[in-house]
Order: structure tokens, then C-alpha cells, then sequence
């Protein structure tokens, strides 16, 4: 990755780690809160229960004149008995535990509550309860909560690294097809205004413009227009324009034409059989569209080779004796940057173009094709 992928990738995942982190902490945070509640209310009614349960025991024995019998308590929980005159009468106190009322508070680590239900029955005043259950089990809480706040912090970031990668894959894919388009363009670009450069010094310096030099230059031009054209189509918004009834035959004589010292150069022949047909379509696409598949012919058409193109009612077809496509790549070649073979340079964008043309106007488009012995695009309509 770039510096630039690398500050988009960081962004994303800092970003979603952050967010996701702090929804996770605020999420433990008020799990955390509720079962500290829940845990406190279950502590208390624990205790008032089992302080009712010794107050009426406590009640009942002195009623019923029978020896007291006070119920069993779990081992995390204690009890005491305070008499009328505050003293033990049975249990456990903590030191510095207040019996003067009614009273439910934390000391040392345990949760105590003073009751006076007994109603001084049997000459008891209080009863007293306690436990360090609370504490144990806010300890164990803590812990839960922590680690699985931890395991899901885990989980969040491996999440966040994959998805990252998946939402840069794409955009590190069109990073690469624009940095290879700019190097194409770029290497495409060179060869016309090279030719331009040395045919302009070589007129000025010889000071006669013969036809070679001056063929030289209508080359180098035509194919910078062709660029430019291909470009403006893809990257500047066109005025709307409304397509019309477009007679074909004298729009592809005046493409054929156009191309006339290209092919001448690389002493390529156009076979043209074009009778009189009609397209609903907008002039300059329909110049875009020809352009593009008699160029794409020319550029990977062998020396001493045939174009051949036919024009019908309907139809349109172009083919070339050139080094073919692959058909693993016929249904990739209309991709943009997309290109079947790098013998004649290019920059992936002239089928692409076509295609979309095509489209636009509901226009059918077929390929066939044969490695060294050429290919055949048809459109029909």
C-alpha cells in the first residue's frame, strides 16, 4: 500500500475499533451497573428475609412457650442477637457495629442489617445479620465483566483488521488500475508527441515539408485526438445532447478515411462493404464508437494484414487477422483499464468506451475471437 492507502486503512480502523471499543465499554459498563444493583437488592432481601425468619422464630417460641429453634443459614451468612439491654445474646458481631435502631450498611467487606422484629420477645432486641457474600460476588462480576469485555475487544479488532483489508482490497485494486493507466497513457502519449517533435525538426531543419513528414505529423495528431476524445468521454460531464436518426455508411467513410496514413504505415488494407444503414444515436458517440473498434483493429493488426468491415441494415462488423484474444479474457476485455494483450500498448479504455455506447443506446455486441488469427467484433441493432 501507499502512503495515502496506508492513511485511508489506519483512518477506517482506528476509527471502527474506536467506536466499537467505546460502545463496548459503555455496554459493560451498564451491564455492569445492573447486576451491581441486582446483586445488591438480592443481597438485602436475603438478609431481611433471614432476619424475619429469626424474629419469628424468636416470636413465636416465647408465644408458644417452647424451646427456641433458629433456622440454618448458609456458610457466607451470620447472625447475632442483641438483648434488651444491648448485650450478645448468641453469634458473631463485627467491632464497631451499631445496634441502636433499625440500620442496613457496608463495614469491612460485609453487608450487615440490624432489625428489631423480634419486638423484644424472649428479652431480644435486636438481631443482626451479616455476610461477605456481597463483596465475593461483586469481586467475580468484576471479572466476568472485564473479561469478556476483554474477549470481545479481541474479537472487535480482528473483526476491524479483516474488514479493513476487505473495504481496501477494492480501493487498493483501483489505486493500482489508475497508477497503470497514467503509466500507459503516459507511454501512449509519448509516442505521438516524439513523432511530433522529431517531424517538426526535421521540416524545420530540411525547410521542405515532404509528404513523409507531413504524414508523420497528421498521424501523431490523429492519435493524440483519439486520446483526447477517449479521455474527455470518460472524465468530463457532456452537455445532454438528443440522439437522431444517424445514416452510418458516410460517418464510417470519413472514419476509414481518417485513419488512412495510419494503416498505410503499418501497410494494413480496409476491405469496406458498407450499404446505407440507420442508428438512433448521438453523432459523437456514434464517431466514438466507430473510431474506437477501427483504431482497436488497426493496433493489433499484423503488417501486410485485412480489415474487413461490413455495414447493413442493422449490423455492423469489423474484423482483422491479428494476434487474437484469449478466451479466458473475452469477457474481461470491456472492463475499464482492462487490456487482452500488451504487444501494442494502449491504456484499457477503448472497449470499455465501446461498451458503454453500446449500452447506452441498446445496442447488441458480440466478440469472437482466435489467438493469431484475429478477431471480430459485431454490433447489430
Amino acid at each position: 500500500m501507499n502512503s495515502l492507502e496506508k492513511k485511508s486503512f489506519y483512518s477506517f480502523l482506528s476509527l471502527y475499533i474506536g467506536s466499537s471499543l467505546l460502545f463496548v465499554l459503555l455496554s459493560g459498563y451498564w451491564y455492569y451497573t445492573a447486576q451491581k444493583n441486582a446483586i445488591e437488592s438480592n443481597t438485602y432481601y436475603k438478609l431481611r428475609h433471614l432476619s424475619e425468619s429469626i424474629s419469628s422464630a424468636i416470636i413465636n417460641s416465647q408465644m408458644r412457650g417452647t424451646t427456641l429453634s433458629l433456622p440454618n443459614v448458609d456458610d457466607e451468612y451470620s447472625y447475632a442477637l442483641i438483648s434488651t439491654d444491648n448485650q450478645l445474646v448468641k453469634g458473631d458481631l463485627l467491632q464497631g457495629i451499631n445496634v441502636d435502631g433499625n440500620a442496613y450498611y457496608e463495614k469491612d467487606g460485609h453487608m450487615i442489617l440490624v432489625s428489631d422484629g423480634p419486638l423484644e420477645h424472649l428479652n431480644i432486641k435486636y438481631v443482626v445479620v451479616q455476610t461477605s457474600q456481597y463483596h465475593s460476588m461483586l469481586h467475580a462480576l468484576q471479572l466476568y465483566v472485564i473479561s469478556m469485555m476483554a474477549l470481545i475487544a479481541t474479537i472487535i479488532i480482528f473483526v476491524a483488521w479483516v474488514l479493513s483489508k476487505i473495504f481496501m482490497r477494492p480501493i487498493h485494486q483501483k489505486v493500482q488500475q489508475i497508477e497503470q493507466f497514467i503509466q500507459d497513457i503516459s507511454h501512449e502519449l509519448n509516442t505521438p508527441i516524439t513523432a511530433l517533435q522529431m517531424s517538426s525538426k526535421r521540416a524545420l531543419q530540411k525547410k521542405v515539408y515532404d509528404e513523409k513528414i507531413l504524414t508523420n505529423i497528421s498521424i501523431s495528431t490523429k492519435q493524440l485526438y483519439s486520446i483526447y476524445k477517449s479521455l474527455v468521454y470518460l472524465n468530463f460531464n457532456t452537455p445532454d445532447q438528443k440522439a437522431e436518426h444517424l445514416d452510418l455508411k458516410p460517418l464510417l467513410e470519413e472514419g476509414i478515411l481518417f485513419y488512412t496514413e495510419l494503416t498505410r504505415a503499418k501497410h494494413i488494407e480496409i476491405t469496406a462493404e458498407l450499404e446505407p444503414s440507420t442508428l438512433t444515436i448521438i453523432h459523437e458517440r456514434a464517431q466514438l464508437l466507430f473510431s474506437n473498434l477501427i483504431s482497436n483493429a488497426i493496433k493489433y493488426s499484423m503488417p501486410e494484414t485485412t480489415i474487413t468491415i461490413t455495414l447493413k441494415e442493422g449490423y455492423f462488423s469489423i474484423q482483422d487477422e491479428g494476434v487474437g484474444i484469449e478466451k479466458s479474457k473475452l469477457q474481461e476485455i470491456f472492463k475499464l483499464y482492462e487490456r487482452s494483450s500488451d504487444i501494442a500498448g494502449g491504456f484499457g479504455v477503448g472497449l470499455s468506451i465501446v461498451a458503454q455506447i453500446c449500452q447506452e443506446f441498446n445496442i447488441q455486441i458480440n466478440v469472437e475471437s482466435e489467438l493469431q488469427k484475429g478477431s471480430t467484433f459485431t454490433l447489430t441493432w
